[in-house]
């Protein structure tokens, strides 16, 4: 069972701080490319895109500090208040939001603007797993089961919906998803639940996709039928990636990129400018850096003391899981574009910011296994 249901570990007798090292050292490595990757992005000098997303690092490392310090069992007290304040940013953003191609998502002045549905993803594991924590069920979970977390989450992903963010959203199903399942959810109401996708998927289609967001999967079917137009995104990305080879072309030489062949180098595609600088290789390596941190946070929940702490350690392995298959897929031709985040590499101080802050509950965890 991987959510423990008593506290597990060696009880020490008041709080023993030592540092995850893995943790620290991981996260390190994939900003550092990130910031490497940015920095070639943004072609030659330091940008001011460069610099502002150092201002970012630093205060996601705040963050990061902060969220580790304090006892993450006063999360777990304060966790539907953490929801309920994630709700009014929410609200807050469709009322007063800055509007930016299309869609209201930012709240801020001036230069300084924040997504809550970015940092709303860590609200919603916290309050999943108080959810979770509270309940007594260790056996399989039935339809019936789902109704209360399905509320919970329902209500964030109906006002990101109206936004409209229709990656986040489907972020945030997906990580709802994972914890049900890995809370052993039966497997009949996995499987009603996946044909009752089946069923809605037209719906979807015809009442909640914008026609930009059509052309966007009719072109990953055929990526040939408008090579410059819908499908011009995925041509130039497959040819940066492939062009890159073995070892790659070397850093600051990839021409896709500098030649601005590819578009959204920092945002959406900073993968395909890594593969075509640094290769094969690279790309291993990079991916290599997330396989890590990830299977070192499913282990993290099995050695959690309480139930709590092992659905939050779940919660953000299965968000940078997620947040990596998808954008890799669709920079690579497997899935459609839909505009989500590499963490740590992407150009952005919102995604910056979760990410930090699912360390540093990773982190917090990590360090008070065996101190109470």
């Amino acid at each position: 069972m991987i959510f423990p249901g008593q506290p597990m570990g060696r009880p020490m007798g008041g709080i023993r701080f030592q540092l995850d090292w893995t943790i620290f050292l991981l996260i390190g490595a994939i900003s550092g490319v990130g910031l490497l990757n940015l920095y070639s992005a943004s072609g030659s000098g330091v940008s001011g895109r460069f610099l502002q997303q150092i201002y970012w690092f630093i205060l996601g490392t705040s963050a990061f500090l902060v969220v580790a310090t304090i006892d993450y069992r006063q999360y777990n007290h304060y966790g539907y208040w953490i929801y309920a304040g994630g709700l009014i940013l929410l609200l807050l953003t469709l009322v007063v939001g800055r509007r930016v191609k299309g869609s209201t998502r930012w709240i801020g002045y001036g230069p300084l603007g924040v997504q809550p549905s970015e940092l709303i993803k860590i609200v919603v594991i916290v309050v999943l797993a108080k959810y979770l924590h509270q309940d007594p069920r260790v056996e399989g979970r039935g339809l019936k089961d789902l109704a209360a977390p399905f509320a919970l989450v329902s209500a964030p992903v109906a006002l990101i919906l109206a936004q409209p963010d229709l990656g986040t959203a489907l972020l945030i199903i997906l990580i709802f998803f994972s914890l049900m399942l890995m809370s052993k959810l039966k497997v009949r109401s996995f499987l009603v639940l996946m044909s009752s996708l089946v069923v809605i998927a037209p719906l979807t289609w015809t009442l909640m996709l914008k026609d930009y967001q059509k052309r966007r999967f009719l072109s990953f079917l055929d990526p040939d039928a408008d090579p410059t137009g819908a499908g011009y995104h995925l041509k130039q990305s497959l040819i940066a990636i492939g062009s890159g080879e073995l070892t790659g072309k070397g850093f600051q030489q990839g021409t896709q990129s500098h030649l601005r062949f590819l578009p959204e180098t920092w945002t959406d595609f900073p993968f395909a400018v890594w593969a075509e600088e640094w290769g094969f290789i690279g790309s291993v390596v990079l991916l290599g850096l997330y396989l890590f941190l990830i299977v070192w946070g499913v282990n993290l929940a099995r050695t959690a003391r309480d139930r709590f702490a092992s659905v939050v350690c779940i919660g953000v392995s299965v968000m940078f899981f997620w947040h990596v298959m998808i954008n890799i897929g669709m920079v690579s031709g497997l899935l459609p574009i839909v505009g989500v985040t590499l963490p740590l590499v992407s150009y952005g101080g919102s995604s910056v910011l979760t990410f930090m802050i699912g360390a540093g509950l990773l982190m917090n965890i990590s360090i008070r296994r065996y101190s109470y």
